[in-house]
Parts: C-alpha cells; structure tokens; sequence
C-alpha cells in the first residue's frame, strides 16, 4: 500500500460517480440544466462531510465528451477538431468549473466554510497496452452506416455498431498506470479543501523513459483512476456511486440476490463467474477489488439517493478485505 504523501487530519473519502449525473440524455444539454443537476450531486455528498470525512471527487464525462465530438463533427469544415486527450481535458475543466460552483452554494447554505478547486489530472498509461491495438469503448454521437464507413476511410475511426441504436466511434480504454501530481491533491485536501480531481478518468498521456510526455488518444474508466487515487492516498473509504442500491448476484433475473458485504474473495470469484458483465458493474467491482488489494480498507457501492443511509450501513454494498 502507499504510504500517504502526508498524514491526514481526518479520514478520507475518495467518491466516484458518472457524467450523466450533471448530463442525462433527457436534458436540454443547457448550462443552466447542468448546474442544477450539479447541486443536486452535491447535495447527495453532504452526508459525507457531516460524517468527518475529508472529501476527494472523481466525475466521469462520458455524455459531455460526446457532445463535444458531436460539435466538432458539425463544424468540422470550419473548425479543425481537437484530440480526444484535450477534450478530456476540456471537460475536467468545464465539469469542475460547474461542480465548483455547486459546491460554494450548497456548503454555504449548508453550514460548511469549506473550499474547492479543481484539478486537472494528467494519468500515466502504457503506450504498449493491448487496449490500443483493440479499441472498444464506444463514445460520441451515433452515425448512420454510411457515414460511419466514410469516417472510417477519411478520419481513420474505428467504427461499431452499437445495440441498434446506429454506429459509434471506439477508442482505447487503456488500464492507468499512473496518477500524476497525487502530492498536489494530498497537499490542497490537507489544507482543507475539496478536490475535484482525475475528472473523466483523467487526461491520458505517455510518458516514455526517452522522448518527451504526449497525450494519447484514448479514455481511461473514472473507477480505475479514482481507485488508483484512493489507494495512493490511503483513502478510508472508496465510494463508487453507481444506479442500483446494492450490487446483486443474478442481476435482473428471477434469481436476483441483494449482496449487503462481499469479501474480497467473493467478488474476485463472481467477478470471474461473470456475474458483472463488463458494460455496467463490472469496472466498478474490478476497480474495488484493486483498491482493497491494495491495502484499501473498504468500498462502499450504491445510489447517490442512498448515500446516507448507506454510510450508516442500512443499505449499500460494502466490499472488504476478510484476512
């Protein structure tokens, strides 16, 4: 386990939950629309601060990337579209911008004298991951077949088809390597601040041992770097707020089974079974394995609606080292 880069004052939760938390696809997509679903995420947080805990915040930013590819495939003959690296960095900024925002509204109102920044977060991955040879995470807009065969030929995308729904451009999703900067965040939640950090998985970059550090076209999952965060800072307690109250065996089957506690040898054996499929629960229980392998103490998975009463432990599902 790593050691902390300093010693805490009070416990440390580190807390994970996806884009479409401030971006549902029945949204306008407005900013106005945003903010009010970021202060409803951060309403859902508050608990936390009320138990101690100092508080690190990983987002994803899976529909905000998308309409960024979205924008930039209708202006494309206007306006030379960026990498995907800098429209991951893109959205760490304009997510954390109205997350901060949030924040100061709902801590004031709230009783909190507490700060936050936002931090965009570069993450170390391999240029040799198999992942690159293999892309498969599907982002951005649908396309018509068409036009998918033309983007394939003109912009060199991968393309699939996605569920019916119309074909999508796949990327790598690269495991991280590395965070880097973690001393930077230990150093501003140390000094009492809120941190908004690894946004979207973080920005992928490659920093080989000769030649100079490059972003990479590619997405890293926010529950991988935001365990890799919450390990590295020898976080109490990872949260990974997700859209079922708990996790359960059999999942949407007849034979469907609530699980309050898994030891790490159960969820290394369900996860094995296929009981996650790798779409969904999945990442998330692969991610807090990874966290309690590496000294973590627990991990706490469930609906941002039951926060609460999951950290009194009337619901949830907390995974957890037995030996």
């Amino acid at each position: 386990m790593t050691t902390p880069f300093f010693p805490f004052v009070r416990p440390l939760a580190v807390v994970a939950f996806g884009g479409n938390a401030l971006l549902r696809p029945e949204d306008p997509g407005d900013v106005a629309t945003q903010l009010q679903r970021a202060r409803t995420a951060v309403r859902q947080l508050l608990p936390i601060l009320n138990r101690g805990y100092e508080l690190i915040v990983v987002h994803g930013n899976g529909p905000q990337v998308g309409n960024l590819l979205l924008q930039a495939e209708l202006a494309a003959q206007r306006v030379v579209p960026q990498s995907l690296d800098v429209g991951v960095a893109q959205t760490q900024g304009s997510m954390g911008f109205l997350l901060e925002l949030a924040f100061d509204n709902e801590l004031k109102a709230a009783g909190f004298r507490k700060r936050v920044v936002t931090l965009v977060t570069q993450v170390e991955v391999d240029a040799a991951d198999p992942a690159f040879l293999h892309p498969s995470k599907p982002i951005g807009p649908f396309f018509t077949r068409d036009r998918a065969e033309a983007m394939e030929k003109t912009a060199d995308w991968t393309m699939v088809e996605d569920a019916g729904r119309g074909w999508r451009k796949v990327v790598a999703s690269p495991k991280p390597l590395a965070l880097r900067n973690v001393d930077v965040v230990a150093s501003l939640v140390n000094r009492g601040y809120i941190v908004i950090a690894a946004g979207g998985g973080g920005v992928p970059v490659v920093v080989p041992e000769e030649g100079e550090a490059r972003g990479v076209e590619a997405v890293i999952d926010k529950d991988y770097a935001a365990s890799m965060l919450a390990a590295a800072l020898s976080a109490d307690v990872f949260v990974i707020l997700t859209g079922v109250e708990r996790v359960s065996r059999d999942f949407g089957k007849p034979t469907e089974t609530p699980l309050p506690r898994l030891d790490l040898a159960t969820a290394r054996t369900l996860l094995a079974q296929g009981q996650f499929p790798p779409g969904s629960m999945g990442p998330k229980i692969d991610a807090a394995i990874r966290f309690v392998e590496a000294g973590g103490r627990e991990v706490l998975i469930t609906r941002a609606e039951c926060l609460a009463a999951a950290l009194d432990g009337e619901t949830g599902t907390v995974i957890w080292r037995t030996e």
